[in-house]
């Protein structure tokens, strides 16, 4: 079978399918923009394309999200068309269409089938609009037709696709019932064996003495620090933190970047905006505990996770991150938001604890209750990990689904 992927940073969340289903004898391509030059990865063949320069021009700010969305269509059809014209036809396009990029694509092989990784859909009522009141827009009533509009590319694929994937029930539940039907939920998945817990790591941040499972480290990840993940609401509860816990190491890790919502201040990053609102609470002798890592590689990543005496995890109603299962992997104690997508792998009490989103109070008596009871933590720690071998494991539950899921869409009808 020939399969197309489509994916603007491949391999993203085909990181594992893609190799697994070149290795089960498939022919895998994938257009992208993050390849250079041609080549291979895996099994895969990599085919790059480029977006084409283009003149500026006046666009509504309400179309800004779909004119970046057709111009990175325009250029992967571009591309394909070449593919065609050379005598490739896929008999399935797997896409990941949240950049647009495969809007196009079923125009050039009507015959192919089409299945869209499902990451979410831009739901207008709260709590997936005006989440936070601290940064709601000043004119909430006009933010519901914006966010209609940023759906435009999902109903532009939707006809198209005879099927999609979404990682959680949370993020399939937000597109609406006639193409939720077609949505299976299949995590990406976490390799436990990489993923797990070791009584022995040890890390040396730079300046400082190793760090080991005697320590008292607390973790606090996101891909980028913002409030989207609840690194204002987290920073705000540092300086108490930090006053009841004077052992603690605090290991923060994120760019400087936003990946989701509103951008900070001009001139600024959120990551400054909120370390600089808190510092001046903060002794120097407690500062010298928090450690910002920026990002750091996946097998360092790790080493913090395991060190992880207790692991905080905030987040927007969202999409769920896999740092947060890589944790619970781990072995972490974890406290967390009690937000919709958290509740899906977190019941509190049993496999962590969980605290109102904007309760800094709760969540500073959360972390320090659970570092002073080594029994509650080992307890949470153990039965997350079960939770996520039982249901989230790459080898044994997660890819096995996606690859049933991928005969399942071929034995579709066009």
């Amino acid at each position: 079978m020939k399969i197309l992927f489509i994916h603007q940073n491949f391999p993203g969340q085909y990181k594992h399918l893609a190799p697994a289903l070149a290795a089960a004898g498939h022919e895998c391509r994938a257009l992208t923009l993050r390849a250079k030059e041609a080549g291979r990865w895996q099994g895969v063949k990599l085919v790059p394309y480029r977006l084409r320069p283009r003149k500026a021009q006046a666009v509504h700010p309400w179309l800004v999200d779909l004119d970046t969305k057709v111009t990175r269509a325009e250029a992967c059809y571009l591309a394909a068309r070449e593919m065609r014209d050379a005598g490739y036809a896929p008999d399935l396009i797997l896409a990941h269409h949240g950049w647009g990029e495969s809007m196009f694509l079923r125009d050039l092989w009507p015959q192919a089938r089409m299945a869209l990784y499902c990451e979410l859909y831009h739901e207008a009522g709260y709590p997936h609009l005006n989440f936070d009141p601290e940064f709601t827009t000043s004119d909430p009533e006009t933010d519901l037709l914006r966010i209609r509009l940023k759906n435009l590319n999902n109903h532009l694929h939707f006809p198209q696709a005879h099927a999609g994937i979404s990682p959680t029930r949370f993020q399939a539940e937000t597109f609406p019932p006639e193409f939720r039907d077609r949505i299976s939920v299949i995590h990406d998945g976490i390799d436990t064996t990489h993923s797990l817990p070791d009584a022995d790591v040890r890390l040396t941040l730079k300046g400082h003495p190793p760090l080991s499972r005697d320590d008292e480290v607390i973790t606090f990840v996101n891909r980028n620090l913002e409030p989207y993940r609840g690194y204002h609401v987290f920073m705000r509860a540092l300086p108490e933190l930090l006053r009841r816990r004077p052992e603690a190491r605090v290991i923060i890790v994120g760019g400087d970047e936003v990946s989701y919502g509103a951008q900070p201040p001009q001139g600024t990053t959120w990551k400054a905006h909120f370390r600089d609102e808190v510092r001046p609470q903060i002794p120097d002798a407690d500062w010298a505990r928090v450690h910002f890592v920026g990002r750091v590689p996946h097998g360092q990543f790790t080493q913090l996770l395991q060190l992880s005496r207790l692991h905080v995890y905030l987040t927007y109603p969202f999409v769920l991150s896999w740092s947060l299962l890589e944790a619970m992997a781990c072995g972490a104690a974890v406290v967390a938001s009690d937000t919709a997508p958290v509740r899906e792998v977190i019941q509190h009490g049993e496999t962590g604890h969980l605290v109102d989103f904007f309760d800094r109070v709760a969540l500073v008596s959360n972390i320090c209750a659970l570092l002073d009871d080594a029994a509650a933590r080992a307890r949470l720690g153990a039965a997350a990990r079960e939770l996520v071998v039982g249901e989230y494991d790459l080898a044994t539950q997660c890819l096995p689904a996606q690859l049933r899921w991928v005969e399942a869409v071929m034995d579709q009808p066009l």
